[in-house]
């Protein structure tokens, strides 16, 4: 791995529900799992069917210890995470983070409740890795690995969620995804996630137009996404968490349409990586 590159790679992009067909072949059917490798550090955000895949590429490289972080417990976001074969290894430390449910439950009451009958065929104690769960409040800054800083916030989502902001080797990178706008707003909490962001991950599952009749189901717009970036100097947006209908050819147009509003905007794919060179200073 590069120690002078933030590296992000896209493992699922689809929000709701996975998909499969001809129609979605190029921006893929996995649905939420992001990496970002800062340096030698590997953080994952999310658990969704995107997850298996990033679990045999962890396993690929080699890579034992590594952070898992989640926005929050919807299916779509965990639905993954009983295949994700790092957690059966017994070479493996995982540390798992979460804080959109905090004072109602634990990181670790989440992921058991899952991961058990009748939902799953076994319990918990199957995972022969080393899981380390921890749990925070929205708004704390959390430093899960040397020089990584995540700055955290509340997002306006059913049940809760919580946005990103990762700070390393001078770059930043914010994953704001599930989120509702209100219509003429700015969330100030989304604005000071993404400040000056090299890349804002945004929830842009619906578009204005069909906004009016998805009020409260806690999802965004690209123009919103568009908007957000602009007011707060943020330099990428990368259209994120697609509706689970919405085709190739759909998304190529949405795609278009950013780019002539947002010359840094651009629809997510399953497996695209993009890499930030990164200045590090040198102990003397």
């Amino acid at each position: 791995m590069d120690d002078a590159v933030f590296l992000v790679r896209f493992w699922g992009v689809r929000g709701s529900i996975s998909v499969s067909g001809p129609e979605f072949s190029r921006y893929g059917g996995n649905t939420i799992c992001i990496e970002m490798r800062c340096g030698k550090h590997t953080l994952l955000f999310d658990a969704g069917s995107g997850l298996r895949p990033a679990g045999a590429a962890l396993q690929a490289l080699a890579v034992t210890d590594f952070d898992l972080l989640f926005t929050h417990c919807h299916y779509d976001h965990i639905i993954g995470l009983p295949s994700f074969a790092p957690i059966y290894d017994r070479s493996v430390k995982v540390t798992l983070w979460s804080g959109h449910l905090a004072g109602h439950m634990t990181t670790r009451q989440m992921v058991d409740g899952f991961m058990r009958p009748p939902w799953f065929p076994v319990k918990l104690e199957i995972c022969k890795a080393s899981l380390d769960y921890r749990d925070f409040v929205s708004g704390d800054v959390l430093r899960p690995r040397q020089g990584v800083v995540v700055r955290t916030g509340s997002l306006i989502h059913p049940g809760g969620c919580i946005g990103y902001r990762v700070e390393w080797g001078g770059r930043v990178v914010a994953v704001i995804t599930d989120t509702e706008h209100e219509p003429d707003r700015l969330d100030q909490a989304v604005l000071g996630l993404i400040e000056n962001a090299d890349l804002v991950i945004y929830d842009c599952t619906y578009t204005e137009e069909e906004m009016e009749r998805r009020r409260g189901y806690g999802h965004s717009t690209w123009q919103q996404g568009v908007k957000l970036c602009e007011a707060a100097g943020a330099r990428g947006l990368a259209l994120f968490h697609h509706d689970p209908t919405r085709t190739d050819a759909e998304l190529d147009e949405i795609e278009r349409l950013a780019k002539d509003r947002f010359t840094g905007a651009f629809a997510a794919r399953d497996g695209q990586t993009l890499q930030f060179p990164v200045s590090l200073r040198k102990k003397r």
